[in-house]
């Protein structure tokens, strides 16, 4: 009885040592492998952008007024001078020929006063006088007269309109936009990059864009000015002319991706994006070492356009990284690398 209770406890120790031999082989991972390049050897850098327009304006009446009646409607092309809207005027007209007859008053009198001091038939006391007088109804009849001018808003520019803010009818104060347009010149891009790109804009060379709705097609750009101040966001804004090509126009509002050609002097290395990953607002990636796995922190500088990182620190040139899955393996695993497919490997499959 005792020998066969031996045996069975004997296979039971067997069966599991089996089964942890198992699960120790099903540890070890074939994952996908990245080598680390010097950036030199890597393209363009990326940024996502925006359309805007050449030149946009909010147009606002310089005086208070009831606006009678638009002349542009929303979306319509005007031309550079053509009437907008206008105000109803009566309130201003009255005022100026109140003003115009004044002035004609106040002329006379400035006049007369003029010829009697060159006859010496009067004081410089007066002839001070009538010139102070009429230089102030000159000034206001020139003020009234402006006033009656802005009554009525012409376009600034060639362009579209954008937005009428208001309805005819309607009540508004000076300095209230009423009509929104913009340019119809070449339309322009816009992006805003990190302190880091910013500081390599001497390096910049080249640049262009691509839009999903015009795909093969490269637009070149030509920059136009880089903001020297962050914005809110600590980023950089920077905005360039957009090439025409004829029978492809991207319009304002259009989203972009702007790629920069640098200078290759940077002494930076890439990995694919796919390797990096962040805890607790670090970035890091996983370096393979004789199969095991290291965890290690570096530092990303900009995505490329081929879809590598650029690091600036933790890494150097020739190091195996883990590419992808990073998320399901640890720190200290034991792998392997998953060998390269054969070129005689038709689709992998063996």
């Amino acid at each position: 009885m005792k020998r066969y209770l031996l045996f069975g406890f004997v296979a039971i120790l067997s069966l599991v040592g089996c089964k942890q031999e198992k699960k120790t082989i099903d540890e070890v991972k074939f994952v996908k492998t990245d080598t680390v390049l010097d950036y030199g050897n890597e393209g363009s850098i990326l940024v996502p952008g925006k359309v805007e327009a050449a030149e946009d304006a909010s147009i606002a009446f310089r005086v208070p007024g009831t606006i009678l009646r638009f002349h542009a409607d929303q979306g319509s092309y005007v031309r550079k001078g053509q009437l907008l809207v206008e105000l109803d005027s009566r309130d201003y007209q009255i005022q100026l020929k109140a003003t115009e007859a004044e002035y004609k008053q106040v002329k006379a009198e400035a006049e007369r006063v003029i010829a009697l001091y060159k006859e010496n038939s009067t004081t410089e006391n007066n002839y001070d006088k009538a010139q102070y007088g009429l230089q102030q109804i000159t000034a206001k009849l020139e003020s009234h007269k402006n006033q009656l001018a802005d009554t009525r808003i012409y376009a600034p520019f060639s362009g579209y309109v954008e937005k009428r803010l208001f309805e005819e009818h309607e009540t508004v104060g000076a300095g209230m936009p009423v009509i929104s347009m913009i340019n119809k010149d070449a339309p322009e891009v816009e992006i805003n990059v990190p302190a880091s790109t910013y500081m390599m804009r001497d390096r910049m060379q080249s640049f262009s864009c691509t839009f999903d709705v015009f795909p093969n097609v490269i637009f070149p750009l030509t920059l136009i000015s880089v903001n020297q101040k962050a914005n809110a966001n600590q980023l950089y804004t920077m905005r360039f002319k957009l090439a025409n090509i004829e029978g492809k126009k991207p319009v304002a509002g259009m989203s972009a991706m702007v790629s920069i050609k640098t200078r290759e002097d940077s002494q930076n290395v890439t990995v694919k994006n796919t390797a990096v990953f962040t805890e607790n607002g670090k970035s890091y990636v996983y370096i393979l070492n004789k199969n095991v796995l290291k965890k290690t922190e570096v530092t990303t500088d900009l995505l490329l356009s081929n879809g590598r990182f650029s690091i600036t620190s933790g890494l150097k040139v020739g190091d195996v990284v883990v590419a992808t899955g990073v998320h399901h393996v640890k720190d200290g695993q034991h792998v392997k690398p998953l060998p390269a497919i054969s070129s005689s490997n038709v689709g992998g499959l063996l």
